[in-house]
C-alpha cells in the first residue's frame, strides 16, 4: 500500500507526470504554477508515494474549520482500484480540518458515489478563460 505523505516539491515531476496522463495541461503546462498552487496559503496537497514513485495526488482549498473542497485527485492508472484514491480523499478531508468537504467530477462519478456523500447539483464558473476540454 502506499504511503500518504504532504506534497514536497521533490514530488512534483511525478504529480506532473500525472496530470499529464490524465490530460490536465493547466498543470503539467508550467510546473512554477503547479507548486505554486499546491503549496498555497489554504492548500492541503497530499501524494501517495511507493517508494520514490508518485502513484497518486490530491489538492484541497480549505478554510480550516467548517468547508473544504477537493480541487483535483488522480491515481495512477496501474494502480487503481486499490485504495489509493479512498485514501487520499480520506486524508485530506481529516488533514484540512474541516466538516465537509466538496467536488466536482466528470470523469469518476461512481468512485465518489461510494464514499459517504451527499449529493448536489453546481456550477463551476470562468474567468476569461473558456473552457475547452483538460481544463482542471
Amino acid at each position: 500500500m502506499a504511503d500518504v505523505v504532504p506534497f514536497d516539491p521533490a514530488h512534483l515531476a511525478g504529480v506532473l507526470d500525472l496530470c499529464r496522463s490524465e490530460g490536465w495541461f493547466t498543470f503539467s503546462a508550467s510546473p512554477e504554477r503547479a507548486e505554486a498552487s499546491l503549496t498555497a496559503p489554504g492548500v492541503v496537497a497530499l501524494v501517495a508515494v511507493e517508494g520514490t514513485r508518485v502513484v497518486g495526488f490530491a489538492q484541497a482549498l480549505t478554510d480550516g474549520v467548517v468547508q473544504a473542497h477537493l480541487s483535483l485527485l488522480a491515481t495512477a492508472h496501474d494502480r487503481r482500484r486499490t485504495g489509493i484514491g479512498r485514501s487520499l480523499v480520506q486524508e485530506t478531508l481529516r488533514r484540512c480540518g474541516a466538516m465537509r468537504m466538496d467536488l466536482v467530477t466528470d470523469t469518476a462519478e461512481e468512485f465518489y458515489a461510494a464514499l459517504p456523500h451527499r449529493r448536489f447539483h453546481g456550477f463551476r464558473i470562468y474567468g476569461d478563460v473558456q473552457p475547452s476540454g483538460g481544463t482542471s
